[in-house]
């Protein structure tokens, strides 16, 4: 797979098409780059490497850096990913870089694919021009504050479907599972609240230029986040109290578990008891009479009935 690709919007036909070369009102697409990769846009560009590896730190924060000397702005923001493995879904932020070449080229950096970027590539969203920066950067914060919806979405029905499991039986996978939801959910608040200070920052205009035509697509954006805000702080809250009660439940059945054994163990012990009375080298009732073991075996029964009798009546045998 290509980790560059450029593209470039053709002014007479409209028709944004990949390229091999560096032009002017070009999209250069980096997906983890390798060191060559880095070397060849920062030269082709004259940009310093710094802007490109910044944005390749998995921990790096949603910010926004501005060069006026060089007239180079960079923008960083959190997007939503997910990752497959055996057991659950793991959903987490990866940083995706905007840079911005003064009025030549715009690119973008990410560690790996995201269908945010895969919308552009495939062409999927209107009016999209590379030469267009501003509003390129506006549809990518509104897409990635949609995508943050959708995968809230996601959670929420999978938050669900291991509550409903966990009704019907108390397993550690579907526990595990939530667990590893609400992570996500942290994950998803903290990198949308980054997001809303850049988004606020650049609405004041001194970061990228402002056009009247484009700054409904970045009002959408601060609307479409400070909704995933509130959804995932909702999910969240909803997710530890559902977390609270089910451990909750889990220690009463326990201590119920407990409670029960530990009354079989109070009647098994009334014949053993007995039992080990009449094992012993003294002397005995009935330990001479024919009728002895009949007699022994149904004083164990009587007195084995009024235990279990009274504690059921303690309410340790229900």
């Amino acid at each position: 797979m290509d980790l560059l690709k450029i593209y470039n919007t053709n002014l007479e036909t409209d028709k944004t098409e990949e390229i091999q070369e560096f032009k002017k009102g070009a999209w250069i697409n980096l997906v983890n780059p390798s060191e060559d990769e880095i070397k060849k846009v920062c030269e082709g560009v004259n940009i310093e490497e710094d802007y490109i590896k910044d944005t390749l730190d998995y921990e790096e924060k949603a910010r926004i850096e501005q060069n006026e000397e060089d007239n180079i702005t960079l923008l960083i923001v959190d997007t939503p990913t997910v990752e497959k493995n055996e057991e659950n879904d793991i959903y987490s932020t990866i940083p995706l870089g905007m840079i911005v070449v003064r009025d030549d080229f715009f690119i973008t950096v990410s560690l790996k694919r995201n269908k945010i970027l895969e919308n552009f590539e495939k062409k999927k969203v209107k009016y999209f021009q590379t030469y267009k920066k501003t509003r390129f950067i506006f549809q990518i914060l509104y897409l990635n504050s949609s995508y943050f919806l959708s995968y809230l979405k996601q959670i929420n029905k999978e938050t669900e479907i291991a509550e409903y499991i966990l009704k019907n039986s108390m397993k550690n996978k579907e526990l595990l599972k939530l667990l590893s939801l609400e992570k996500g959910l942290v994950y998803f608040t903290t990198s949308l609240k980054s997001n809303e200070l850049v988004m606020e920052k650049t609405m004041r205009g001194k970061i990228v230029k402002l056009y009247e035509d484009d700054e409904e697509i970045l009002e959408d954006a601060i609307t479409e986040n400070r909704q995933a805000i509130e959804m995932a702080q909702i999910y969240s809250n909803i997710l530890n109290g559902t977390m609270d009660a089910y451990a909750s439940i889990i220690s009463n059945n326990l201590n119920g578990v407990m409670k029960f054994l530990t009354s079989i163990t109070i009647v098994l012990a009334v014949p053993t008891m007995i039992s080990s009375f009449w094992g012993m080298n003294v002397g005995l009732p009935f330990q001479h009479s024919p009728f002895g073991f009949a007699v022994m075996v149904l004083i164990s029964v009587v007195l084995t009935l009024i235990v279990t009798y009274w504690l059921k009546r303690k309410d340790m045998l229900n």
